[in-house]
């Protein structure tokens, strides 16, 4: 599958049966130095397009946005400690949550990376 992205800037990823999410390099590049990750808890449900967290940085504060339905089983622990993971490596070590998602059909909504980097040349 390799990794999907959406529009709103987050990418997704399947490994096995669970699926990866973070914010694109890109996101991290224009938030500038991430100081602080709201996320949520273990067991919540995510509602595509909806917002499941919020990442502020030096710069700004911005949601985070679900590209997924599901429900979390993992959160990435060493934000809480290291939010600056974000811009160090937003597409692997950064990541932030593991997520179960019963019904694939989202990932139609989602886009490839080559879709992403000329939806991000355009913006």
């Amino acid at each position: 599958m390799g990794k999907l992205y959406s529009k709103s800037h987050e990418w997704v990823e399947k490994i096995e049966d669970i699926y990866v999410v973070g914010i694109t390099k890109h996101a991290a590049k224009e938030l500038g130095d991430v100081v602080y990750i709201e996320m949520p808890a273990v067991g919540d449900t995510l509602e595509f397009g909806k917002s499941f967290g919020v990442v502020e940085s030096v710069k700004s504060v911005s949601d985070l946005i679900s590209p997924l339905n599901g429900e979390i089983k993992e959160i990435n622990e060493e934000l809480d400690v290291q939010p600056e993971l974000i811009n160090q490596d937003a597409e692997a070590a950064g990541w932030i949550m593991k997520v179960t998602v019963p019904d694939e059909a989202v990932l139609a909504q989602l886009i490839s990376e080559s879709e992403y980097s000329q939806f991000i040349s355009e913006e």
